[in-house]
Formats: C-alpha cells, sequence, structure tokens
C-alpha cells in the first residue's frame, strides 16, 4: 500500500531538533525557578521588608497559581495550538520575571510570583506536548525525551547552584531578571523554527464549569499542604482546605463524565499506563523536594557550606540526572519495556536516599553525600526520561496539552507535599530529640551547639527513611501498573474515543 503524506516518514519536521533546543531552554528556565528563588528569598526579604509571617507567600504564591492553571493552561495549549500557548507563555514569564525583579515591596513581589506561576502553567504543558507531536519515530523520541527528562529531573538543582551564585557575587533580583534572556531566545527561536502537525488543535468549546472546578481544588489542595508545613496538620484552616480540595475534585470528576467536551477527559486520566506515571512520578517528586530541602539545610547550617557551595555540591546529582536520562534511559528505552527502566530506576534512587539515613554531623561529603546523590540521579534520570515520553504516548493529538498538564500537575502536587509532609516529619523527630537530650541542651556551651546539629541531623534521617519508603513504593506502582511494551513492539497506549492504532502510527503533516 502506497505511503501518503500523513504516513510518511518524510512528513516529519526537519526543524524538529532545533525546535528542541528552545522547549528545552524553556523548561529548564520553569523548573529552576522553583528553587532558584528559595536561596535568594533571605535577601529579598529584607531588602522589601517582607514580614517572617509572610515570607512563604513568595513560594507559595507561585506554586498556587502553577498547580492550580496546569490543567487550564493545558487545555488551552490544545486549544489555541501549542506554539502559540507556548510563545505566549515565554513573553509572560519574562515580563513577569522583569516585575518580579523590579519589585519594591511586598505586593509587588508576590504579584510577580503569581503571575510567573500562572504564565508557568501554560508554558509548562505546552512544551511537553510540542515533543509529543513533534517527535513520532520510536529512537527520536527516546532522544528527545530523555534530553527532557535530564531537565526536568535536574533543573531543580541547577537552580539552587544559580541562585546561590546570584545571590552572593550579583544581587537577588537578578534571580528574576535572569530568566528574562532564557525567556526572549527561546520565544525567537520557537517562533523561527518550530512547525506544529497539522489537525492536532481541540476545536470544542472550553469547560468552564471544569476549569473553576479543578482551579478551585488543585489551589486548595497545594495550599493545605504548604499551610501544613507552618500552622500544622490540626490547624483548622489547613483541614478545611483538604475538605473543600476533596469536595471539589470529586465534582469536577463527576463534571468531566458528564460534560460533552471536559477539560479533562477521564480517558486520559484512566488508562493504566498513563495513570501509572502520573502517580509514580507524583510520589517520585514528594521524596526529591524533600532532599532538596534537607540537603540544603545540612550542608548550609550543619557543614557551614556558603549558598553558592551548597549549590555546587549538588552537581553530582545532576550529572547523575544527565547520566541516567540521556545515556541509560534513552538508550535502552527502544529496547526494554517502560516499567522495566521505571521500576528499577526507582529503586536505585531509593538506595541512594537509604545511604543518606545514614548522616551524622560528621558524615563526609565524598564518602556518603557524594556517592548517595549518584545513585539518586542515576535511578530518578533512568526513570524519568520512560515517564515523561509515556505519559503522552498514545493520546489523541487534541489531548496532548492536558495530557502534559498531568504530569506537571503530578509533579507539583508532590512537590507541595514533599515539601510539607517530610518538613513536618523532620521537625517532629527534632524536637523529640531535643526533648530527650534537654538536660544537656540547658547547658550551653558548645555542648549544646552540637546537641542542636545532632537533633537537626536526626530530624533529616527520620524524614529521609521516609522518602526511602515512597521510592519504594514509586518502583512497585510502575512495575504493578505499567504494562505497555518497548516502543513499536505491543499495541500502542490509546486515549479512547478514536485514538486506536492508527491515531499512534501515523506521522502527521506538518503545518509550514
Amino acid at each position: 500500500m502506497p505511503k501518503t503524506a500523513a504516513t510518511s516518514p518524510l512528513a516529519a519536521d526537519p526543524s524538529r531538533w532545533k525546535a528542541l533546543v528552545f522547549i528545552a531552554l524553556a523548561q529548564l528556565m520553569v523548573v529552576l525557578d522553583a528553587t532558584i528563588v528559595n536561596i535568594a528569598l533571605p535577601s529579598a526579604q529584607t531588602d522589601l521588608g517582607i514580614s517572617d509571617g509572610n515570607r512563604q507567600w513568595v513560594i507559595t504564591a507561585y506554586a498556587l497559581a502553577f498547580g492550580g492553571l496546569l490543567l487550564f493552561g493545558g487545555r488551552i495549549a490544545d486549544k489555541w495550538g501549542r506554539k502559540n500557548a507556548f510563545i505566549v507563555g515565554l513573553i509572560g514569564f519574562a515580563l513577569a520575571s522583569a516585575l518580579g525583579g523590579a519589585a519594591n515591596g511586598e505586593a509587588m513581589m508576590l504579584g510577580a510570583r503569581g503571575l510567573q506561576g500562572a504564565f508557568g502553567a501554560l508554558l509548562a504543558p505546552a512544551a511537553l506536548s510540542l515533543l509529543a507531536v513533534m517527535f513520532t519515530d520510536a529512537k527520536e523520541r527516546a532522544k528527545a525525551f530523555g534530553i527532557y527528562g535530564a531537565i526536568a529531573g535536574g533543573g531543580g538543582a541547577v537552580g539552587l547552584i544559580l541562585g546561590g551564585f546570584l545571590t552572593e557575587y550579583l544581587n537577588w533580583r537578578w534571580t528574576f531578571f535572569v530568566n528574562i534572556p532564557f525567556a526572549i531566545a527561546a520565544a525567537v527561536g520557537a517562533w523561527l523554527v518550530i512547525r506544529e502537525p497539522v489537525g492536532g488543535r481541540n476545536r470544542a468549546p472550553l469547560d468552564i464549569p471544569g476549569v473553576v472546578l479543578s482551579t478551585l481544588g488543585l489551589v486548595a489542595l497545594v495550599y493545605g499542604f504548604t499551610r501544613a508545613e507552618s500552622a500544622g496538620w490540626s490547624d483548622a484552616v489547613t483541614v478545611g482546605m483538604f475538605v473543600a480540595s476533596a469536595v471539589l475534585l470529586a465534582a469536577f470528576v463527576f463534571v468531566e463524565s458528564r460534560v460533552k467536551s471536559p477539560l479533562l477527559p477521564l480517558r486520559v486520566l484512566l488508562e493504566r499506563n498513563r495513570g501509572g506515571v502520573y502517580l509514580s512520578l507524583g510520589l517520585a517528586v514528594i521524596a526529591m523536594f524533600g532532599l532538596f530541602l534537607f540537603l540544603t539545610y545540612y550542608l548550609q547550617v550543619v557543614k557551614g557550606f556558603s549558598p553558592v557551595k551548597t549549590g555546587f555540591a549538588f552537581l553530582p546529582m545532576i550529572a547523575g540526572m544527565i547520566t541516567g536520562s540521556t545515556q541509560i534511559g534513552a538508550r535502552l528505552m527502544t529496547r526494554v519495556a517502560p516499567r522495566l527502566l521505571m521500576g528499577p530506576g526507582f529503586l536505585l534512587a531509593a538506595t541512594g536516599m537509604l545511604l543518606l539515613t545514614q548522616l551524622e554531623v560528621g558524615s563526609s561529603y565524598p564518602a556518603l553525600i557524594l556517592p548517595a546523590q549518584l545513585l539518586l540521579g542515576l535511578g530518578m534520570g533512568t526513570a524519568f526520561m520512560p515517564a515523561m515520553s509515556l505519559a503522552t504516548h498514545g493520546v489523541n493529538p487534541a489531548d496532548a496539552g492536558v495530557a502534559s498538564a498531568m504530569v506537571n500537575t503530578s509533579q507539583q502536587v508532590g512537590g507541595a507535599i514533599g515539601t510539607a509532609l517530610l518538613n513536618t516529619i523532620a521537625a517532629s523527630a527534632t524536637t523529640a530529640y531535643l526533648t530527650d537530650h534537654a538536660a544537656e541542651a540547658a547547658a550551653g556551651g558548645p555542648a549544646a551547639k552540637l546537641i542542636q546539629a545532632q537533633a537537626m541531623v536526626e530530624g533529616y534521617s527520620s524524614a529521609i527513611w521516609w522518602a526511602v519508603g515512597i521510592l519504594a513504593a514509586s518502583s512497585a506502582i510502575a512495575l504493578t501498573l505499567i504494562n505497555t511494551g518497548r516502543p513499536g513492539t505491543g499495541a500502542p497506549v490509546a486515549s479512547g474515543d478514536g485514538a486506536g492504532a492508527e491515531a499512534e502510527v501515523k506521522i502527521p503533516v506538518i503545518a509550514h
């Protein structure tokens, strides 16, 4: 049977590898922004006169807008076109970053962070869905998602390095201004080289009830975990947020099962392979975000590292992630089933985390922390790469944006849970240790300082044990739920409603 233009490999976008450079640049900007501001926060708080009670909102405003609007952003990308959404997201993110860098007070800073989150929620799913529709050949897809997975996994650690350097040698404002050249370069490059496949838009009417319910439900969920970290799990507002989130998200699922053109078609969520990716990835991110937090405090407070030295101390993890994603995951993805990369990858990361449960005040960086980071990075990089690819594998092109948004949503919610849950566990263990050693702490002098440091490390170690268990659970979920074969050998994963085998094997025509 002769090949048509719609199925011919010649129809593949000749500029797709150039496009990958700009997509990866934009993804790096969004991911590192989640951590780059953390290191700059103490300086920004002092300069802008932000109170201790309100400083968390510099982080929370971004997280709420980003997490709450992701599904909406993903559907807008499907409706407008991913290239359009990508460029608008980049321009908006750059303007919001300029506003944050020029902030002269608390209100301006919080508004800028909220805008960054909102435009990030448009940008992130557009970036991932562009990869999903532009790279359809199995081997090329493996390479592209290997690069993307390395950035998605290691970008947070890059943010710690860059944030430390900019804060120590320039000014905290540059943690915002640095986004502007990233965004401009990516937007100009995207405008020139990205060619989106024809017929991939979802022109159905926007599901307004779904938008409202999902946004409010996700905002309540993220805020509930964020508030739990500072106010406690039994706080009335914290409990109220969790209850409200459960009610709103249950109503969202009900509405999506009834409306003609849902914001999130349940076929995207309930297909077992994608569901397994969303769940296992979300759990793994819980462990990752907790580790970033604890290692940062351990290195700076206990070991006395400077912000820049702390950032560079995360380099082994970044190297491990890049190696795992591009050299292990990408090379093996076309040869073995995704679960045989994700399951062992999460277990390898759990092994690295297990080493860190042995942390003590006098632990050696080269002997303990460095090898633990390498194992953690290798494992997460190996697992992230097939996870990112499988999350959009087989979906209707019209659902690619919202399927991509679900990956980002699972990561964002996982990050909020990880920071709050593991920090609470660490704080409880620290308090218990100080209570048991109250007499020694009351003595004052060097002995009291040592007890304080030991209490902190005890807290970190206790929380890291939980992280080990969470990564083991991620591995079990990946091995149990994900059952698709290696690309090109088994039946394709389909999102339903016409997304059958033919929809998966076709290489779309490129619009010029």
